[in-house]
């Protein structure tokens, strides 16, 4: 089984995203995560200095600039969906990997804190 590590810059940019409200209270994660051709397409017009930036996880081992190197997405390229924090948690939880558990919680937990809304907002 694949070992990861916080990806800290990962962790200040949620933060950051979380702190200037560009958020996503209610999404299906299923349905509206990045899949192989947002990947790509976000890389092509980004490149590898901000791709990082929005996955927890960084997997052991794996060379920094592939997809492979890079787990725990959290939001859609662009704000943090708060369904892909809890999915986050769950996966990390799932998989026992506690540290990326515990940073995707605290996330969790900042961003229902400045952004109280309810599904009916």
């Amino acid at each position: 089984m694949a070992k990861y590590k916080v990806n800290r810059a990962a962790v200040r940019h949620c933060r950051d995203l979380i702190k200037a409200g560009k958020v996503v209270l209610d999404s299906d994660w299923g349905r509206v995560q990045p899949d192989a051709d947002t990947d790509n397409a976000f890389l092509e017009e980004h490149g590898w200095d901000d791709y990082p930036a929005w996955f927890l996880g960084l997997t052991e081992g794996a060379n920094d600039q592939t997809k492979a190197r890079h787990a725990f997405v959290y939001g859609d390229f662009s704000k943090v969906h708060r369904s892909a924090l809890i999915a986050c948690v769950y996966r990390a939880s799932e998989w026992r990997h506690k540290d990326v558990e515990l940073a995707a919680h605290r996330l969790l937990q900042e961003l229902d804190k400045a952004h109280p809304g309810t599904k009916d907002d």
